[in-house]
């Protein structure tokens, strides 16, 4: 018997997988053998892993390659490789993709190693493929409506923090920065909030993601804003199971948590 969904999550901290059995979310890290290509690490998860091994009605890849969005009233499909090539160098070995953010009215082009791409399709009848940051957008976008200031997002992960804002039903700001520091996020948030030129007394810092420092950040960016608020994916969604998933990504939770028109 098929199961309904399986979720695979694949970036610099290693390949994950999650799917559901009866009511309890299953999860499983993969760690990269770096010696290898990620094709390869592919195929020799899929022979040991069990997840990888059973029969599912979709296959979701969530992949951290860099995102150029683009408004869908300027998006040519045509054009996308030659525009996604131009903004990120040393794509030419990727596929270029794209999937639709009807939320933000935007096209996300974003790519894929054209080997794992191979691997998976060998592997599975349809993939469907989208940024890992696509359900993070979604559910920041719809938290943005709530009160009446100004807000800036943060999202940590894979030793780097994804910023991001909205405004006028798109995202007016969006920039990412590897970061080996707290002081290297708090520098990169706070020049993000001049940038937008954002009120220190009453506009919002809102993060999410697995830091481990999450305190001493918090309490860093309060020296210079009143307002930061650190997500708690297992209060805001009421102990949701997938919220108490130990090791499981922000991203990957909000993939069970809202109801969008996320595959």
């Amino acid at each position: 018997m098929n199961k309904q969904r399986l979720i695979i999550r694949i970036s610099r901290d290693g390949i994950m997988l999650s799917t559901t059995e009866e009511k309890n979310v299953t999860f499983e890290r993969y760690p990269l053998n770096s010696g290898i290509a990620l094709a390869a690490n592919m195929r020799e998860a899929m022979q040991t892993v069990t997840m990888l091994k059973d029969e599912y009605n979709k296959i979701v890849v969530l992949t951290d390659s860099p995102v150029l969005t683009i408004p869908v009233s300027l998006f040519n499909e045509e054009e996308q490789v030659k525009l996604y090539q131009h903004a990120f160098t040393h794509q030419e070995q990727q596929l270029v993709t794209h999937t639709i953010l009807p939320d933000l009215n935007a096209v996300a082009v974003f790519s894929v190693q054209k080997d794992l791409y191979q691997v998976l399709r060998d592997r599975f009848l349809q993939v469907t493929y989208q940024p890992l940051m696509s359900s993070v957008w979604h559910h920041m976008y719809q938290k943005s409506f709530t009160g009446q200031h100004q807000k800036l997002y943060g999202y940590y992960h894979d030793k780097k923090i994804e910023v991001f804002a909205f405004g006028q039903n798109r995202l007016k700001f969006q920039n990412v920065y590897n970061v080996g520091t707290t002081e290297d996020t708090v520098y990169f948030l706070l020049s993000a909030w001049k940038q937008l030129g954002l009120d220190a007394q009453s506009d919002e810092l809102h993060l999410a993601g697995q830091m481990a420092d999450k305190e001493e950040l918090k309490e860093l960016l309060q020296k210079f804003l009143k307002r930061v608020f650190v997500s708690n994916p297992t209060g805001e969604f009421n102990r949701a199971p997938a919220t108490l998933v130990e090791g499981m990504p922000y991203d990957m939770m909000l993939m069970y948590l809202i109801r969008s028109s996320l595959t």
